[in-house]
């Protein structure tokens, strides 16, 4: 019988480097999902062999569509070659998918209904492009009036508008990006992904050196013109299309392929593991705004930090993802915060958004960040579609 442990803690975070989605086929586009997820599997039991005896597998995905479809958790454990009876499943809130992945399974572990247990998410939007699941949110009328639904980037320039965002500052966000991103160190989470022996991608793609505010002013805005602004106008009255629109392809997120894990489990775990673990999950939040608003991050991080009896002024690292350069320029306006620790090493703008599996990959990056700044405390935040957004609060232990 287990005992409840109260605590749930990280033991490892790994992931595979961001992949860019290119028309002609991307680093990893010949790469199917589950072998994404199976090479993530198997280096984790690399570095912890008794992780392939954990109790469940549960991995967020955003499009749940084609070979994302079907189980594909199950499909990588098969892969790895690990136990025929460890179960699998996904789990699917859009962007906020690999955060929710982690944060369910940390509540079965804090409530005693298991021990041991592996989280993440994967994405490979070169195979399964966003929106091939042919959701009625996107295609039926009907529903995008109900659910509130419009284009993101929609949504993101809506968020800027309203709260007063310039294009400028938009565009200075993602020169520090890159710079940020180019500047970061070389993560020893990050697992180069290998095909018949031979190396496709070790490093993140993206980052792109000589990004200057004059060669970004050059672009024209994706989203001034998108019919989404009619359902906007009618929801919000008092807010009309902006003439030109704000976000531009440098300032929205770069597609990607990418895939996540993190091995969780409680304090007796660390027996059977024959290590201590490297984090504890300290908790986890949902939040919705009516949508196409794209704000509820600010909630969903004050929410965490309540609950905690912590304030921002008690975080060390904030990884707000870059769903936009509006969102972590409002949490740092909103929230107060030290744009020194927001997004230290850059985000989904340089670098990109592999949507189900970015949560396990800024709980990856975070702990080990906390490492190389001296901090103890990382929240991290996403953003979705019909106004969601989730956050997690994290503590490094090594």
């Amino acid at each position: 019988m287990i005992t409840p442990p109260s605590e749930a803690y990280v033991y490892e975070a790994i992931r595979l480097p961001r992949a860019r989605v290119k028309k002609a086929g991307g680093t990893l586009a010949g790469v199917a999902a589950h072998e994404l997820l199976a090479q993530l599997l198997r280096e984790l039991e690399r570095r912890s062999p008794a992780a392939s005896t954990a109790e469940d597998v549960v991995i967020g995905v955003s499009t749940v569509h084609g070979e994302h479809a079907g189980d594909v958790a199950r499909v990588a454990v098969q892969a790895a070659g690990w136990d025929d009876g460890i179960p699998a499943g996904v789990v699917s809130r859009m962007c906020c998918s690999g955060l929710d992945a982690i944060g369910s399974v940390a509540s079965r572990i804090r409530a005693g209904d298991a021990d041991l247990l592996v989280a993440g998410g994967v994405e490979s939007m070169s195979r399964v492009p966003m929106f091939s699941d042919r959701a009625s949110m996107a295609l039926d009328p009907e529903v995008a009036a109900l659910s509130g639904f419009v284009t993101i980037g929609v949504s993101a320039d809506l968020t800027a508008l309203k709260y007063g965002f310039r294009r400028a500052e938009l565009d200075e966000y993602v020169v520090r990006s890159h710079e940020r991103a180019l500047a970061a160190p070389a993560w020893q989470h990050v697992v180069p992904v290998v095909v018949d022996d031979e190396v496709l991608l070790a490093t993140d793609e993206g980052a792109r050196p000589g990004t200057t505010l004059e060669s970004l002013a050059a672009l024209s805005p994706l989203f001034g013109n998108d019919s989404g602004w009619d359902l906007v106008e009618a929801r919000f009255p008092e807010v009309r299309r902006p003439e030109v629109g704000l976000h531009t392809v440098a300032s929205a997120p770069q597609m990607c392929d990418g895939a996540s894990v993190a091995l969780l489990g409680s304090r007796t775990a660390e027996d059977h593991l024959g290590a201590a673990p490297i984090g504890r999950v300290v908790g986890y939040a949902h939040t919705a705004v009516r949508s196409p608003m794209l704000d509820a991050t600010v909630g969903a991080v004050s929410q965490v930090l309540d609950r905690a009896g912590l304030t921002t002024h008690d975080v060390d690292l904030f990884e707000i993802n870059e769903s936009f350069s509006v969102t972590p320029l409002l949490a740092v306006r909103e929230l107060g915060l030290d744009l020194d620790r927001v997004n230290p090493y850059g985000g989904a703008v340089a670098l990109g958004h592999p949507l189900g599996a970015s949560g396990g990959l800024l709980l990856a990056e975070a702990l080990e960040a906390l490492g190389e700044r001296g901090g103890r405390y990382a929240v991290l935040a996403i953003p979705a579609a019909l106004g969601v957004a989730s956050a997690m609060l994290v503590e490094r232990l090594s």
